[in-house]
């Protein structure tokens, strides 16, 4: 299997890991905003972004985020090629996958856990495509989505964050990631933008 392409700006620096992947579900506006609206604009990994949105509708998501981060923030298209500090959301009814040369595919094949985009898919594309260079982050949400996923990412060797379930507005899809054992960090909304600066800028947890 070909590794990643790797894509920066000009001027960001080496990342230490190479792809930030987040899930969330109800509640998932304010945590996003919160962790985006704390990364440089130099973030030097893509962050690709599953968020449950009712498929009936056009999603505003990217545009909203887009005013409260420093990142560059679009909705997700496919062949799109995962760049550094940018944030990528799946498109309403679209699972999203990232494929071996870091390039965005979208499907709309059956749903997964009652749910399109789906975070497991997202997780273990993300682990076979980057292996130890990933990092997979669980916010607040109903439902077990992410978690099958997450312990794909961490077989690779990646890092998984999850919500602490005190702060999580819904408790579900961050209590079930942890009950899988394979998270590395539980942590309070505000600590998780800090954490990935840390994790991806220094390198810190190995």
């Amino acid at each position: 299997m070909t590794s990643p392409v790797k894509r920066r700006k000009p001027g960001v620096p080496h990342a230490a890991f190479e792809v930030v992947a987040m899930a969330t579900s109800a509640g998932g506006l304010n945590a996003l905003t919160q962790i985006l609206a704390a990364l440089p604009a130099d973030f030097p990994a893509p962050v690709v972004v599953v968020q449950h949105l009712d498929p009936r509708h056009r999603s505003l998501l990217a545009e909203i985020l887009g005013r409260r981060t420093r990142l560059a923030v679009k909705e997700a298209q496919e062949g799109d090629k995962l760049c550094a500090g940018t944030a990528y959301i799946a498109p309403p009814d679209h699972h999203l996958l990232i494929t071996p040369e870091g390039a965005i595919s979208l499907t709309d094949t059956e749903l997964v856990h009652f749910v399109r985009p789906s975070a497991d898919l997202l997780f273990e594309s993300v682990a076979a495509s980057y292996k130890d260079r990933a990092i997979a982050v669980v916010l607040t949400g109903t439902g077990i989505d992410g978690s099958l996923g997450l312990t794909a990412i961490k077989k690779m060797g990646g890092t998984v964050i999850a919500e602490d379930r005190e702060t999580a507005e819904f408790s579900g899809m961050p209590g079930a990631a942890i009950h899988t054992g394979h998270v590395d960090f539980v942590l309070p909304l505000r600590e998780i933008g800090p954490a990935l600066i840390t994790l991806v800028m220094t390198g810190e947890d190995r």
